[in-house]
């Protein structure tokens, strides 16, 4: 499925992350991978601009980070990131620069690009979220299903095995999920696209079209 890949999805100068994603073909196969990219460019970022705090933690000097966040290695987070009240940082995220995560906000392997929002309740585990994405108030990525089989990400009659139990949603750059919003395990949103609030989205939604229902999918004018 050639509109699920990396490149269709992502600008990949827009995340410190770029390396790691330019070496896999779909963004999931990323996954795996967050963890230990972290623990090797944490060694490698510069000392005037970040500061490593408890474990594996990566801190832009620049960055807010409210007193009452919760944040675990190993992660990083960029320059001019705001990270507010009660977020809840579980380890294995790779935070953007001017990134939102808001109010009792939880985060656990995650890629944020530059300027995302997750501003108000939301979950996101098991996902990347491009450039400038958006997920509105209480919207959240399920990154288990319930039967616990693995994740097998749909695109009509085309099917990719992706070997993971746990995945939530590849969202591209510039996507709009409205508030109230369940993205079920192996969504994969394509970008400039926008979601209606109170939707349940699964398998794949193509670039630059707004999804009211699942089987009312519009593109954009």
């Amino acid at each position: 499925m050639e509109e699920c890949k990396v490149y269709n999805l992502y600008n990949l100068d827009e995340t410190i992350a770029k390396k790691l994603l330019e070496n896999v073909t779909y963004p999931w196969e990323a996954l795996r991978k967050i963890e230990g990219f972290i623990l090797e460019l944490g060694k490698m970022l510069d000392q005037e601009k970040y500061n490593k705090l408890g474990e594996d933690v990566w801190i832009a000097r620049t960055a807010k980070v409210a007193s009452t966040a919760s944040i675990q290695g190993p992660a990083i987070i960029g320059e001019n990131a705001e990270i507010r009240h009660c977020a809840f940082i579980r380890g294995k995220v790779i935070i953007g620069e001017g990134a939102v995560v808001g109010n009792s906000t939880e985060l656990k392997n995650v890629i944020l690009f530059n300027k995302v929002q997750v501003p108000h309740y939301n979950y996101v585990g098991d996902s990347i979220l491009g450039y400038k994405a958006h997920m509105g108030a209480g919207s959240i990525t399920s990154n288990v299903k319930s039967d616990k089989k693995l994740v097998i990400v749909k695109n009509g009659k085309e099917k990719i095995e992706t070997g993971l139990k746990k995945f939530g949603a590849m969202i591209g750059d510039e996507v709009e999920v409205g508030c109230g919003s369940i993205l079920n395990p192996g969504t994969v949103i394509g970008k400039n696209t926008n979601i209606y609030p109170l939707s349940s989205v699964r398998g794949f939604v193509p670039e630059k079209s707004i999804y009211k229902k699942q089987n009312e999918i519009v593109k954009k004018i």
